[in-house]
């Protein structure tokens, strides 16, 4: 499993925030926001990422998180020249993806809570279970209409329909900025016409595993916490709530370092060489107490 963050777009719901900087490098809290996106990649076990952003903010990222060496990652970087719609991550990565499944997740959405839904969509994913190739993600809202809506039988997951702010939504479950495909996906995108506003619609490519009878849907429990962080309400929303955690718990939230080291992905010397190269201060101390606490 392969994965794609798809950081591009023009940022224009946090203007003028985002009027010299990528909203994906804005804080929540106290970490880059592309830091949410990229841990939950990890913590499904997925090594090697895409990362898709514009012509000026791609050298920003990567000055940011380089190769992904530092945390036993492999990143690497595509430019979307336009904002041609969400499903044109599939055709610009279609090199990287090659014949393997891959997870896309936007670079504004975090999650925070019991992540095993996803470990275990990637799990069930790769099995193929109830032969679905595709598969979405449902999170229950009191008010369905202001997002893409998924109608699903409990039991199995498979998807009945799927729309897109539905007047009369056909269930509470929204989806989230998260998807699972098979490697088809690319072919797929590559077939769709662009809707009225010029965008290889997401939701048109999924669309077409339901007609497959190819979709599956994985449902996210109430422990989880799911934040569309591209406004200014919700991004000071995702800052209180880690902050707010993170100091009554004394652990961080979205750590991609601390999420190495206990994935394995880095062993004790290559985490050792981390915090050498960490600027003296709370971040670094915090990855210090880790590796004290994990020798105690």
């Amino acid at each position: 499993m392969k994965g794609i963050i798809l950081a591009g777009g023009s940022g224009t719901r946090l203007y003028p925030m985002t009027q010299i900087i990528s909203k994906q490098l804005l804080p929540i809290y106290d970490k880059p926001m592309i830091y949410y996106p990229l841990s939950l990649l990890m913590l499904g076990g997925i090594k090697e990422v895409l990362i898709i952003s514009t012509e000026r903010d791609t050298p920003f990222i990567k000055t940011l998180l380089g190769d992904g060496t530092d945390i036993g990652m492999k990143l690497s970087y595509k430019v979307q020249t336009h904002p041609n719609g969400l499903a044109e991550a599939f055709i610009l990565g279609d090199e990287f993806i090659g014949k393997d499944d891959v997870t896309m997740i936007l670079g504004d959405n975090l999650f925070y809570g019991d992540i095993s839904f996803f470990r275990d969509a990637v799990v069930a994913h790769q099995k193929r279970t109830h032969g679905f190739n595709a598969r979405v993600f449902g999170y229950y809202v009191e008010d369905a209409r202001r997002y893409g809506v998924v109608e699903f039988e409990k039991q199995t997951g498979k998807v009945f329909s799927i729309e897109e702010k539905p007047l009369e939504p056909r269930s509470n479950y929204a989806v989230p900025g998260l998807y699972i495909f098979d490697s088809r996906c690319v072919e797929r995108a590559k077939n769709q016409k662009p809707s009225k506003r010029g965008e290889i619609e997401i939701v048109d490519l999924i669309k077409t595993y339901l007609a497959d009878n190819e979709l599956g849907v994985t449902v996210i429990g109430r422990g989880v916490n799911w934040l569309d962080t591209g406004t200014p309400d919700s991004l000071l929303d995702a800052s209180q709530l880690i902050s707010t955690v993170q100091k009554r718990q004394g652990l961080m939230i979205g750590s991609i370092h601390e999420i190495a080291y206990r994935m394995n992905y880095l062993d004790s010397a290559q985490f050792g060489t981390l915090i050498a190269k960490t600027p003296k201060g709370p971040y670094r101390h915090y990855l210090e107490r880790i590796v004290q606490e994990s020798t105690d």
